[in-house]
């Protein structure tokens, strides 16, 4: 069920998408309300649901893990014990930064990030050892255009 904004609760989301770190005082000010209604309004999006956390954006590649892989998969088990069994296994490997099951011609795509390609093998190796998998295809980014773009509000 979609929750209800307003148009300060909207400013306040649009600057959190910019800066989850900025003060309580610097978002009342960019949001034109008072710290206090500004701290309620924040804690009532996070009670709802709508804000799940705060985060910070990482440069991988200052980190060493630049090379990006988009990860199609298709399987012949739809089982609710498969799709748990997979769900756990896929989650236990840090480099799946992203994880979606779709429609369409495949069933799962998985965003991986590793160091270069000698990386991404090993994550290849772990994602299909002990799991059956009937394909997967993969494509490396080469370059990121835009990523992590702030959710649109209106």
């Amino acid at each position: 069920m979609a929750h209800k904004i307003d148009h300060f609760d909207s400013r306040i989301l649009e600057q959190l998408q910019r800066d989850a770190g900025q003060s309580q005082r610097a978002l009342a000010e960019k949001v034109g309300l008072s710290q206090n209604a500004c701290w309620r309004r924040l804690k009532a999006l996070e009670a709802s649901g709508v804000i799940r956390n705060r985060t910070v954006v990482i440069d991988r590649e200052r980190l060493g893990g630049g090379f990006v892989v988009f990860s199609l998969i298709k399987t012949r088990h739809h089982s609710a014990d498969w799709l748990r069994q997979f769900r756990h296994h896929v989650s236990a490997i840090p480099e799946v930064i992203d994880f979606f099951r779709i429609g369409g011609e495949y069933d799962y795509l998985l965003k991986i990030v590793a160091r270069d390609m000698a990386g991404y093998d090993d994550v290849y190796k772990r994602l299909i050892e002990n799991i059956e998998l009937e394909t997967v295809t993969s494509y490396f980014a080469m370059e990121a255009i835009e990523e992590q773009r702030p959710v649109p509000l209106s």
